[in-house]
């Protein structure tokens, strides 16, 4: 980072682009990995998030009802997110406690953006529906979940067919994608597959291209400039499909 304090890093680049983001995506491991110091940091985070704008902690949670149900509530109760990313790979029971607030979200990893990836997410499963990769499988299952409407899914932009065939079986629900930007995702496949009908629904993540824009004192201003850039590029994709936001 630019500067050592952490909390004041965060804090600057929230207050230099709060009004161009969708979301903000804290990531809980590179808090936790700071003992307390990032606890604490990860709470001034919170703070600093303009109240109209939702926060999706990424802890990537997925363990037994329990143990989900204490996760659940460290999530919305004590952190205050407005979503967090689960873990699917033990089943439904890890993913009801948190179902059960139902004025929040959760995003279920589906497809992701890592190179590891296809080693279980594209294994093929076979059902009574015959046989199909392991993602489309966690994607009809968070479909059939989803009966409080508060359920979207984790797909990266480095898998554009993959998002392609996640948005045909999830039609309306929101996907996060993570590949933007470093990672080397393509913008224009994330929006041409991962937007739903309304045009709508894909809620692009950029992390290290924003927040590292700059490695020096301007980084702030960097941020908001790589940020503003980049809902242009979003918005001029959106356009070339035929939706623009009302003037």
């Amino acid at each position: 980072m630019p500067i050592s304090d952490f909390a004041a890093f965060t804090k600057s680049i929230i207050e230099a682009t709060g009004d161009l983001v969708c979301a903000y995506k804290p990531n809980y491991a590179f808090y936790e990995a700071e003992g307390l110091l990032g606890l604490r940091a990860l709470e001034a985070t919170m703070k600093a998030v303009p109240s109209d704008v939702p926060v999706i902690l990424d802890a990537k949670r997925g363990d037994i009802g329990s143990t989900a149900a204490a996760y659940a509530k460290a999530a919305f109760e004590v952190w205050g997110a407005d979503s967090i990313t689960l873990n699917p790979y033990m089943g439904r029971d890890t993913i009801e406690p948190f179902l059960e607030y139902k004025d929040k979200g959760v995003f279920i990893l589906t497809r992701t953006s890592n190179p590891g990836a296809s080693d279980f997410e594209e294994l093929q499963v076979t059902d009574a529906e015959g046989s199909r990769p392991l993602y489309e499988h966690v994607t009809g299952r968070a479909v059939e979940w989803n009966t409080r409407g508060n359920i979207g899914l984790v797909v990266g932009a480095t898998a554009p067919e993959e998002m392609r065939r996640v948005r045909e079986i999830a039609t309306d629900m929101p996907i996060l994608i993570p590949g933007i930007g470093t990672q080397g995702g393509d913008l224009e496949s994330a929006i041409r597959f991962g937007m739903n009908t309304k045009g709508l629904g894909a809620v692009v993540n950029s992390s290290r291209g924003i927040i590292f824009a700059s490695k020096g004192p301007d980084f702030a201003e960097a941020a908001r400039a790589a940020a503003d850039t980049l809902r242009t590029d979003i918005n001029v994709e959106r356009k070339k499909l035929g939706f623009q936001w009302p003037s």
